[in-house]
């Protein structure tokens, strides 16, 4: 820092001043000042920074050494600034500041950027801010009660918290468990549903796409705590019927978390599902589904298809289905072309595109008729996110495919059983063919968490079930673990925290037609476009899975499990005679 003078012989003087006479005078505060400064920053890293690159295994040795070169350059520049006077004082402490800064800033910018540490145990250029919010809120919530967690209704007011020992404290107290529960599981979606036994209540969590079952609870307990949560949506709490949706946004330990709510009537009483960060989950660039590179090409071709026509999007429930819908309709320019949806649920707001909701609940045209309307307005794009019915695919099927790209969803596993979905509910072969331009199906599979997978040489048994036919091409896969050594010691995974996976990724097929393809629709002859198909050697959805298992991506057991054909189902039981 510039707290120094030079003496006549031009050696620096460190924190002192020299008058005429040679008399050193000493200011007290110009050393304290730079090592509160230190002592701060200094805090951070040992108690923050050090235990985090601990717990996620980031080069702890290297950052410490990072930092301690920071800080003796932070303090040299403090102490050894060669600028007299109070303004070198200004600029010393300006510099230690400066180097001190971008000494966190640097963790905390490599840290965003490592996939070992997941998204809520993420260190944010904004932490301290949000730490003194947090703490703010905290000593706010004290004298109404301990509640753990910070609510905000849409309107971003905040929901009141109940008195201590009263029984609506006991009910928040009750809905705060089941998502602080939801929220270290990494759960992506939970309900709670009837569980058909007792007249008691389940809550079903999703994670990574794989259902798990939570507790159980008492009628009344659950419907209380149902309400609650409806409540935090501004939804009406007295309506058990019809379908109410509504968003809230949830604060706990510096973290925010946005929430959509969804109730309805169902068999044995209501259903409330919570659905955490609903646009994130859907938002997503298509480079990023996790399409093969061939597969990508492969797409581009049929999104600047100028004969547009109709596009089927396949996948089944929870298989990324929305999420690939909104990335291709979003693939087409919004500020050049005419792009619009139509869509039961709406879940995300791509820019530029115009957005059509169907409310099934009010009075007025059906589905279908609303798609023909919006057809007929002649867009350059329509994604139409569900094919609810028949007429629908017909509406689709006689529109003038010349003008419009049509986006059609189905719930199907594979392409071709989306084809044939597709084609059997026009009920007119050479009509659903005339404007087919291609489809895209594909589902989602779990991916190996990288801080605890473990790695494994193949068998040549194995390999050659993958398709690998060089043994030497491959010499390791992976597998989950689940596990850690620290210190030595086997304990659980704090990153997939046991599972041993973190996150999804897509594994898609895709292919445009040709006029070939359409011949094969119109003709009713699905054996020889399946074969047409194949014989272009685009990835299937097993051989994409394949791929990512080769890549080290997932587990073979996960390949196995989602492109695994659906059991059969079990014979009937023979009937007892006479």
């Amino acid at each position: 820092m510039a707290l120094l003078m030079t003496d006549p012989l031009n050696v620096p003087t460190l924190l002192l001043g020299v008058d005429a006479s040679g008399s050193i005078l000493m200011s007290f505060w110009k050393p304290v000042l730079p090592l509160i400064i230190l002592g701060g920053w200094a805090w951070v890293v040992a108690s923050v920074y050090d235990k985090h690159a601990a717990r996620f295994f980031l080069a702890r040795e290297k950052w410490n050494i990072f930092h301690l070169v920071m800080g003796t350059l932070a303090l040299a520049a403090a102490f050894l600034m060669p600028v007299p006077g109070h303004a070198g004082i200004a600029a010393g402490l300006g510099a230690m500041i400066v180097i001190l800064v971008i000494d966190l800033v640097a963790y905390a910018m490599a840290v965003s950027r490592d996939d070992r540490v997941p998204d809520q145990f993420k260190i944010r250029v904004d932490v301290l801010q949000k730490m003194a919010a947090s703490r703010a809120e905290k000593r706010k919530s004290k004298s109404a009660g301990s509640a753990k967690l910070v609510v905000r209704f849409p309107d971003k007011s905040t929901m009141p918290v109940p008195e201590a020992e009263s029984p609506e404290m006991a009910v928040r107290t009750a809905a705060e468990l089941v998502y602080l529960t939801a929220l270290a599981q990494r759960v992506s979606q939970l309900e709670i549903v009837p569980s058909g036994k007792d007249q008691s209540y389940a809550v079903r969590m999703l994670v990574d796409g794989v259902g798990i079952a939570g507790d159980t609870m008492p009628a009344q307990n659950a419907i209380r705590v149902m309400d609650w949560w409806k409540s935090a949506a501004k939804l009406d709490v007295a309506d058990r019927r019809k379908k109410l949706q509504g968003l809230a946004t949830i604060e706990h330990a510096g973290g925010k978390r946005t929430i959509r709510v969804t109730s309805i009537g169902v068999q044995g009483g209501m259903r409330v599902e919570i659905l955490f960060d609903p646009d994130t989950a859907v938002r997503r660039p298509a480079k990023d589904l996790g399409l093969l590179d061939n597969q990508m090409e492969e797409l581009k071709a049929l999104v600047a298809d100028e004969k547009r026509g109709v596009v089927v999007l396949a996948g089944p429930p929870d298989g990324g289905r929305t999420t690939a819908f909104y990335s291709i309709v979003g693939m087409h320019d919004a500020y050049t072309q005419s792009v619009g949806t139509h869509e039961m649920d709406q879940q995300l707001v791509l820019e530029g595109v115009r957005h059509q909701q169907f409310d099934a609940q009010t009075d007025g045209p059906d589905f279908a008729t609303s798609t023909r309307s919006l057809l007929r307005r002649d867009p350059d794009v329509l994604g139409v996110a569900e094919m609810p019915d028949a007429n629908t695919a017909k509406e689709i099927a006689k529109a003038d495919g010349e003008r419009t790209r049509t986006y059609v969803g189905i719930r199907a596993a594979s392409a071709t059983e989306g084809i044939e979905k597709y084609v059997q509910a026009v009920g007119d072969n050479a009509l659903a063919a005339k404007h087919f331009r291609g489809v895209v199906a594909g589902r989602l599979l779990r991916k190996l968490c990288i801080n605890c997978r473990v790695a494994y040489p193949p068998s040549p048994d194995m390999l050659k079930k993958l398709g690998v036919n060089e043994p030497g091409k491959v010499p390791q896969l992976f597998k989950k673990g689940g596990q850690v050594l620290i210190k030595n010691k086997p304990e659980v995974c704090p990153v997939c925290g046991g599972s041993g996976y973190i996150g999804q990724e897509g594994i898609f097929e895709v292919f445009h037609f040709s006029d070939e393809n359409r011949k094969s629709i119109a003709e009713g002859n699905l054996a020889a476009l399946r074969a047409a198909l194949k014989a272009r050697g685009l990835p299937s959805i097993q051989q994409s899975a394949i791929r990512k298992a080769l890549l080290g991506v997932t587990s073979v057991e996960e390949v196995q499990r989602v492109t695994a054909p659906p059991a059969a189902p079990a014979p009937a039981a023979a009937a007892p005679k006479g």
